[in-house]
């Protein structure tokens, strides 16, 4: 059985907005499934985001704004002292992994709308807690955050997602978002960057017949 896999980052803005783009693709496959590796776009990344690393990262939001039209809250690189870390995001994803596997989706693009339109710390595990919690709720699994928190904090769980970026790394990919079929044991490529729906389509289209 074919399946898809997604490399991405929770915060990599052009993941963000791929999130429809994939949504729209998923729509015309209920039966396939897809499985996520969060790719660690800036994981482990101390330094505080100056001006020029700000002025660089809205730019490729405007881009982006630009291209799909999502909204973006500028105010999420403006909070003194902010750290880009990605890797407590993707850590959120692993966790909620665990719990929830359906739900992976969901709360990826929960954490997208919490940073990218709310604004909110997404690097704070106990924001994590809140964001990924309810968006579980929503998917019918009840977890309480303090109990999420604990989950995403485990050195387990720390490992299992450094052990997906470094699988991304083996597959020589540097770029997010990226997404993959999986078929009969052979890994073809559907999309390296963001891409419309409907080359997306077609490139599924070309696989399945080859």
């Amino acid at each position: 059985m074919a399946s898809l896999i997604y490399i991405a980052d929770p915060l990599c803005s052009w993941c963000y907005g791929f999130g429809p783009q994939l949504k729209a693709l998923l729509a015309g496959l209920p039966d396939t499934p897809l499985d996520i590796v969060v790719g660690g776009l800036r994981a482990y990344n101390t330094e505080i985001l100056d001006e020029a690393g700000k002025n660089a990262i809205l730019s490729h939001w405007r881009q982006v704004q630009q291209a799909t039209g999502l909204p973006f809250n500028y105010e999420a690189l403006a909070r003194p002292g902010f750290i880009y870390d990605t890797e407590p995001a993707c850590r959120a994803v692993v966790a909620a992994r665990q719990l929830a596997p359906q739900a992976s989706l969901d709360v990826f693009h929960a954490i997208q709308h919490a940073f990218y339109v709310e604004a909110q710390e997404v690097t704070d595990g106990a924001v994590l807690a809140q964001v990924v919690t309810a968006a579980l709720q929503q998917s019918g699994t009840s977890v309480e955050p303090a109990a999420f928190r604990e989950l995403w904090a485990d050195e387990a769980t720390a490992a299992a997602t450094r052990d997906e970026f470094i699988q991304t790394q083996r597959w020589g990919i540097s770029g997010f978002p990226t997404l993959v079929l999986e078929h009969g044991g052979q890994l073809d490529l559907v999309s390296s960057g963001f891409a419309p729906t409907e080359t997306l389509v077609e490139r599924m289209q070309t696989l399945v017949e080859a």
